[in-house]
């Protein structure tokens, strides 16, 4: 049996534009991902999320099937556009409103809120106006949305997440494309990722200031990364492993804990990586109460000599190829995913257990982790065994690595329930229930069921071989 420590968080997530539906209902604007999302050709089918899952109508529902669940935290996020519909002037009193009665649901039910103020889902009006999370005034209008919000939820919330993973919002969203606002650059990521970073730093300055004294709660920000291995043994490999790490995760938290930019990303990306002023690192460095990391794979890392003429394979999240010079791969043999995400619990410990080395062993969590699979109903059940197996040899792996005195304080499930998968559509299936879309009845699967035993036990019997961790 693995036990976690006593008071180990366990959590399930979700975010709004992924499951709330009521795109244009109660005063609710558009974001760029409804922009995004109506726009022929951007989603698989031109799927949108309209209704998604319509947690806006059922979010009773929602959290009665946690309570049977026993969780004991609930990561969500609020849609700025439905506080704040243009996220610059009037306050929408039916956001509010909404977010309010979320939050005295899962109170009443014994559930931990855990509030993400930004999930990818900016105002539209900002981006149409303002030039979105271009423009250096955002930080402040992020801030200004972060007041609202604290002041109107942070009497009953105590956990706040800034920012889901800026590393997507300035790789896919401006590097990429693929993701909203669908813009393709060279340069616009890394001064997307900087006004990110600003606008984390002021929202946590704000908070510190005026609240956190007074209600009492923590404040971070969730970065993303996946693990890199190196291929070989040599040096340019391991560097390149090292290299990769830092251009994926240290960009975003080397400013807040080590109060600037990795060395290698101003060595390779030159003048196109904006300088972190004296000013901007007082107001990032030491900006994040905890570490959030979601984490779900990992791959090979290879040095690539920048005079051969050399393409990165798709092979996970590599970022600007031609800046890093790293080249991805799998391994064959991996299980992996219907996201064609290698399943790699080993990689899941050794990121963690770099992170704590790295950046002084800070307070960490797990804010997201699941695997997405072609999920049949089948006679009132879902039987996600791979699912199941994923989850308990990466909980294993996390085991371990608290062993190993990574100060790991908690988990959360990616996702409560299946949902809008962005540019995927509805085509992957992450969650731990399953939503039939034409019905949007809600069934656990096995690995719900699963889960609310570990939640019940705070550990499991772990039945998968040792060499997997």
């Amino acid at each position: 049996m693995l036990k976690f420590p006593k008071d180990f968080i366990w959590g399930t997530a979700t975010s709004s534009y992924q499951i709330e539906g009521a795109a244009t209902e109660d005063g609710r604007a558009w974001s760029i991902w409804d922009a995004h999302a109506h726009t022929p050709g951007r989603t698989y089918n031109n799927a949108h999320a309209d209704v998604a899952c319509d947690h806006y109508h059922r979010f009773r529902e929602d959290v009665q099937l946690m309570a049977d669940m026993g969780l004991k935290a609930y990561r969500f996020s609020i849609s700025w556009s439905r506080v704040q519909p243009d996220g610059q002037g009037d306050v929408n009193p039916k956001g509010i409103q909404f977010y309010s009665d979320l939050i005295d649901e899962l109170l009443a039910h014994g559930i931990t809120p855990w509030v993400t103020l930004y999930h990818w889902d900016l105002p539209l009006a900002i981006q149409m106006e303002r030039d979105g999370w271009l423009n250096p005034e955002i930080a402040d209008m992020f801030a200004q949305y972060a007041d609202i919000c604290f002041g109107h939820f942070g009497d009953r919330v105590k956990h706040w997440i800034t920012l889901n993973e800026p590393w997507v919002v300035s790789i896919l969203g401006f590097g990429e494309g693929v993701f909203a606002p669908g813009r393709k650059s060279k340069n616009e990521p890394y001064l997307v990722a900087h006004q990110l970073l600003r606008a984390h730093g002021k929202a946590v300055l704000l908070y510190r200031k005026k609240y956190q004294a007074v209600q009492n709660g923590k404040i971070g920000i969730t970065n993303n990364c996946d693990w890199r291995e190196p291929l070989t043994n040599s040096r340019a490999d391991r560097d390149a492993a090292q290299r990769s790490l830092e251009f994926f995760l240290g960009w975003f938290a080397d400013p807040i804990y080590l109060g600037d930019y990795p060395q290698a990303m101003k060595d390779r990306v030159g003048a196109r990586l904006p300088t972190l002023t004296p000013e901007d690192i007082a107001l990032i460095h030491g900006s994040s109460d905890f570490f959030g990391l979601n984490h779900y794979t990992g791959s090979y890392a290879a040095d690539v000599d920048p005079n051969e003429n050399i393409r990165n394979e798709v092979y996970g999240n590599g970022g600007i190829f031609e800046d890093q010079y790293v080249q991805l791969s799998t391994d064959p043999q991996w299980k992996t995913t219907s996201m064609n995400w290698a399943i790699l619990p080993w990689g899941c410990r050794k990121l963690i257990e770099w992170i704590s080395q790295r950046y002084g062993n800070p307070p960490l969590y797990i804010t997201e982790n699941g695997c997405a699979l072609d999920d049949q109903l089948e006679k009132g059940e879902v039987k996600d065994t791979v699912r199941k197996e994923y989850i308990e040899s990466y909980l294993a792996a996390c085991h371990q690595a608290i062993e190993n005195g990574v100060n790991l304080k908690g988990y959360f499930v990616w996702s409560f329930m299946d949902n809008f998968e962005w540019a995927l559509g509805y085509s992957k299936r992450f969650g731990i229930h399953y939503v039939d879309y034409d019905t949007l009845e809600r069934t656990p699967k096995h690995s719900a069921l699963w889960y609310r035993e570990v939640i019940k036990n705070n550990g499991f019997e772990f039945s998968i071989s040792h060499t997997q961790i």
